[in-house]
């Protein structure tokens, strides 16, 4: 069972991985920073966009962006392979490249230091805040075997996720605490960003389905939505647990 980006799950489903989204977590990870003759998704058209690789998450994200103004992914964009995102940071900010999605502190970090600025936030910008960023997925196999375990799991990391919306400051300090993000103030901050009672309001099929067709629009993924989401989810233990933890 792990954690991921929903255009990454997609695209793990479309290529044979025998997983299945279990419940959406929530949205805003994601911050598309742009150099300053960039003011709109629109404006990347001939420019150059830096990525980890090609299929990693910052692709597909990308990809979904620049699909959604009407435009090819593969045509319209020069994209940069740095190899890393750690690279592909370093490339931005060294001004080798037009674009990069920054994650988690890091557009915090960006805005510090006064590189580039954001154009599109999926914590804000219409229509991709209405939308997960995070599914909670797991094995086929895994869920039909334990059921019981498929149901825990998630209903750890739902409540997990009230905590972060109630109490940041708490989150922040676990954090920090375990060195997954040692800048207490840093993390205090990304987390009073993001949408974390999400799961209780939004649908995850609706996040699905619309990345679906993103990518498919694209030819990204060969799959239609329908199918990405016959195959690729199970709500059952997420509308359960909806029931019983009265979201």
């Amino acid at each position: 069972m792990w954690m991921g980006p929903a255009p990454s799950v997609i695209s793990a489903i479309d290529n044979g991985l025998p997983g299945v989204a279990l419940a959406g977590i929530h949205a805003g990870c994601y911050e598309l920073f742009a150099t300053e003759r960039v003011r709109a998704v629109r404006d990347l058209k001939g420019k150059t966009v830096v990525i980890g690789a090609r299929g990693a998450l910052e692709h597909l994200f990308i990809a979904s962006m620049v699909a959604y103004v009407g435009m090819n992914p593969e045509k319209d964009l020069n994209w940069s392979i740095a190899g890393t995102s750690e690279r592909a940071f370093q490339q931005f900010a060294a001004g080798k490249a037009d674009a990069w999605l920054a994650f988690g502190t890091e557009p915090l970090e960006l805005r510090a230091k006064k590189i580039g600025h954001s154009i599109l936030s999926t914590a804000e910008s219409q229509p991709w805040s209405q939308y997960f960023c995070c599914m909670l997925t797991a094995r086929r196999d895994f869920v039909q075997k334990y059921p019981v375990a498929s149901k825990r799991a998630p209903r750890a990391v739902l409540k997990a996720a009230d905590v972060c919306a109630s109490d940041p400051a708490r989150a922040a300090r676990y954090m920090a605490g375990k060195g997954y993000e040692p800048r207490y103030e840093l993390a205090l901050e990304t987390l009073k960003r993001l949408p974390y009672r999400r799961w209780r309001e939004a649908n995850p099929e609706d996040t699905m389905r619309f990345y679906a067709l993103r990518l498919h629009e694209v030819g990204m993924i060969k799959f239609t939505p329908q199918k990405i989401i016959a195959d690729g989810t199970d709500w059952r233990f997420l509308n359960e647990l909806k029931r019983e933890l009265k979201a």
